[in-house]
């Protein structure tokens, strides 16, 4: 299988990274030397601020993508944000070469937009009117229009943009990649996407980067949970 991925794995050199930063206080990733990845979908699960969003920049950064979204063709920033760990982060990369990919990351999918709005009025493109649909109709028209055989694609919490039934088109788009030979790295919290048969899912909680099943996840338990216990959990929680 890692013969068959674009991205076998991502090595940290933490001596890259000044001993003043907040990067050495994120439990998970101040403990990590080495990610390997085994499948074509990789999904970074764990609670806010565990590093999964660092991690997944950094990634993203490394492989040449603009911090903020799009294609290896973007450059532009409306705000520079993205830590340091882009510059101690090397990857190990498989036999192929991605032919292409995107960087998708819901925060910041507006100004991607107006991006690809402005790059499609180029010569030769076609124009998009992204911003004439809504936020849902316009994340996914932008992954049906930009997703390719043989890319890699890193997604930074995507359901933030999609209703449930939009979530499993998505899904239905990254199975259909991913079998035309395309790899994923995703930050998800949606127990939709989570669910992708066969993904490889990291978890960043309890203080380290470790495999976890589907259903290990806080994403699967907690929706689980207040499906099948609805009434009693919101009793609960509201008369405290």
């Amino acid at each position: 299988m890692l013969n068959k991925l674009l991205i076998n794995s991502v090595m940290i050199n933490w001596d890259k990274i000044e001993e003043s930063s907040y990067l050495r206080d994120i439990p998970a990733l101040s403990g990590i030397d080495r990610i390997s990845f085994t499948h074509p979908v990789t999904f970074f699960v764990g609670e806010n601020g565990s590093g999964k969003s660092t991690l997944l920049e950094a990634i993203a950064v490394s492989c040449g993508f603009n911090p903020e979204g799009g294609t290896r063709n973007y450059n532009f920033s409306t705000y520079d944000s993205h830590s340091e760990l882009c510059k101690a982060v090397r990857l190990s990369r498989g036999i192929r070469r991605a032919e292409g990919g995107y960087f998708l990351r819901a925060e910041s999918f507006y100004n991607v937009a107006t991006k690809e709005e402005e790059y499609s009025r180029g010569p030769g493109g076609r124009p998009q009117h992204y911003h004439e649909k809504s936020h849902g109709e316009s994340f996914l028209a932008l992954v049906q229009n930009s997703f390719r055989p043989n890319g890699l694609y890193i997604l930074d919490e995507p359901e933030a943009a999609l209703s449930p039934q939009r979530q499993l088109t998505l899904l239905m788009e990254i199975d259909r990649c991913v079998k035309e030979g395309s790899q994923f790295i995703i930050a998800s919290h949606s127990p939709i996407l989570l669910g992708l048969p066969g993904a490889q899912i990291l978890s960043f909680d309890d203080g380290t980067i470790h495999p976890c099943s589907y259903e290990e996840t806080d994403s699967y338990q907690v929706t689980s949970l207040f499906i099948n216990n609805r009434k009693q959990l919101l009793g609960r929680l509201l008369e405290e």
